[in-house]
């Protein structure tokens, strides 16, 4: 089910962070006290490959998840980038193969940020990190956000 908020999303337990691609998504998933986010490599979509919402159903279940965050790709102004429905519609899709809560949480900088983590890096590992890398970011900024709810 697609939540409008994080305010009843699960306050414990195991999520995974998404910034989807079309061609590579990036995975990260949280541990249960949600202290620690760790990458996991990205889905790649392809022919051939099952849907990105099913790989995504078939992780959630792997790990456990209580519950899924995608990064929203917005402009600064907050209003719907080009890919914006793509997300929603992968995120409608996940629905039918998961009954656990989604929410969405704007994605602005994130890669950005996820760069500047990884520091100083050959071009060829940022292309391969950086998704799982921007995943992790969406997922730390989801995270904070909870935590104020309480």
């Amino acid at each position: 089910m697609i939540l409008p908020n994080f305010n009843d999303f699960p306050r414990m337990g195991r999520i995974i962070g998404i910034d989807w691609g079309a061609r590579r998504t990036g995975v990260a998933v949280s541990d249960v006290s949600r202290e620690f986010v760790f990458v996991r490599p990205a889905i790649l979509s392809g022919r051939g490959a099952q849907s990105i919402a099913r790989q995504i159903a078939d992780l959630a279940r792997v790990e456990n998840a209580v519950g899924i965050v995608f990064g929203l790709p917005l402009h600064a102004d907050g209003s719907p980038s080009d890919t914006t429905d793509a997300v929603r519609a992968c995120a409608a899709e996940l629905c039918t193969y998961v009954d656990l809560p989604i929410a969405f949480i704007d994605e602005t900088l994130t890669s950005r940020a996820a760069q500047d983590d990884m520091g100083r890096v050959r071009v060829a590992d940022i292309k391969r990190g950086l998704d799982s890398q921007s995943a992790r970011v969406i997922l730390e900024n989801a995270i904070a956000v909870m935590r104020r709810l309480k």
